[in-house]
């Protein structure tokens, strides 16, 4: 085949689009837009077409043949993760499984401080190599959008560094990762006070991301062990006038956060484990996208995001797995999407959406998320003949992948 020609996949028993969904609210599943015995034509990994199989299979002699029973969905979008990092915490994992908690891990020198050392020990390409091996299990699990925070450097030299490999990993394999810079994770040893520190990120670091297009996103953790609420405005309200996309760590432990992002109009608020109706109400009138982790919750013990209530109220749910070497270290994301929908009650669209449409929209890309002329030809294909057989097998159906469209063969992961 020739892969400058348009390519012919299919057929798959079902194709579920994602298309034509609310922007925001509940979802129920007869709203999914479902095409049985579907095929879909992809040029230059753009879709330029999708329709029945059997209308498209005399137009296009280029095929790509689909020859077992398969369901299509778009390639899943990953919207919260730290994965460039170095080092582990198992030995603090088994400390609080055995009752201490994370505020209290991270005050006596472990948490966020203790990957800082090690990342910051770590050579480019080291951290390269790492970056790599944690991009091929977001593939093997159909995750074909990433977004990957930094905050594991917390110098301008090793927030540089660490944007840097995640510019780099993203040239090398198939994942498109999105940069975040989360400068403002903690406040490193070296400064004496927060102020000091954010007002060093603003001078110095805010130029360089423009001026080397590191990143367009600037995040900061609000919270009692990391940045207060007025110390996050001052730095949000900065990097929005130098035009930023602003998003915020909120109301993880404490409330607060979820409140700012309203005010000050941000595009997402993730966690929100903690956050009540008045909250949500707030969220809701601003247009801010809540990213639920349940990652974290499985992680620490803890209570799930309300996300049941987040929808109730208006919201448009992105659901994220916070993959982290801390607090979520599963890194499994439609596991955990799944293991959200069973205990928030979420309808099997809602969680789909979450983890597509929704989740593609907090990170302000039009161009993916659902399956749809003039889009990219993200897919994530399951061996299977019913789409409900994805969510209720908990993450344990594994997908397929199109390694390359121009061959005739399907790929495993």
């Amino acid at each position: 085949m020739n892969p400058n020609s348009p390519t012919l996949i299919g057929p798959f028993t079902q194709l579920v689009t994602l298309s034509s969904l609310p922007n925001s609210g509940p979802i129920s599943d007869n709203q999914l837009h479902i095409i049985p015995n579907a095929g879909i034509i992809v040029h230059k990994d753009n879709i330029i077409d999708i329709q029945s199989y059997n209308s498209l299979k005399h137009k296009h002699p280029n095929k790509h043949v689909i020859d077992f029973p398969a369901v299509a969905l778009p390639g899943f979008v990953d919207c919260h993760t730290h994965i460039c990092y170095a080092g582990s915490r198992a030995s603090e994992y088994a400390l609080r499984v055995s009752g201490k908690n994370y505020q209290d891990i991270a005050a006596n020198g472990g948490g966020i401080l203790n990957t800082v050392k090690s990342t910051r020990e770590a050579s480019k390409e080291k951290l390269i190599e790492l970056t790599l091996q944690k991009t091929k299990k977001l593939l093997e699990h159909g995750i074909t959008t990433c977004e990957v925070k930094s905050g594991y450097g917390l110098s301008i030299l090793e927030e540089v560094k660490i944007l840097e490999v995640i510019q780099t990993v993203s040239s090398l394999q198939k994942v498109h990762l999105i940069p975040t810079c989360l400068a403002a994770h903690v406040k490193p040893p070296e400064f004496a006070s927060n102020k000091e520190y954010l007002d060093t990120l603003i001078k110095e670091l805010f130029p360089l991301l423009k001026k080397n297009n590191l990143s367009n996103r600037i995040d900061i953790f609000v919270e009692q062990n990391a940045f207060s609420v007025e110390e996050a405005r001052y730095y949000l309200q900065t990097a929005k006038q130098m035009g930023f996309s602003i998003c915020l760590h909120a109301d993880q432990f404490s409330r607060g956060g979820a409140l700012l992002a309203a005010e000050l109009g941000a595009l997402s608020a993730d966690h929100l484990e903690v956050s009540q109706p008045e909250d949500f109400a707030a969220l809701a009138k601003a247009n801010v996208i809540p990213v639920a982790l349940p990652g974290a919750s499985l992680g620490l013990g803890l209570p799930m995001p309300k996300a049941r209530q987040m929808l109730d109220a208006g919201l448009a749910l992105a659901i994220a797995s916070d993959w982290n070497p801390g607090s979520a270290p599963m890194g499994n994301l439609l596991a955990e999407a799944a293991i959200l929908g069973a205990s928030q009650k979420l309808t099997m669209a809602e969680t789909l959406a979450g983890i597509t449409i929704r989740a593609a929209r907090a990170l302000e890309l039009q161009d993916r998320g659902s399956l749809e002329i003039g889009k990219r030809a993200d897919l994530v294909i399951f061996p299977c003949t019913d789409y409900r057989e994805i969510l209720y097998n908990q993450g344990s159906l594994m997908p397929y992948c199109l390694e390359k469209l121009c061959t005739h063969s399907l790929h495993p992961y």
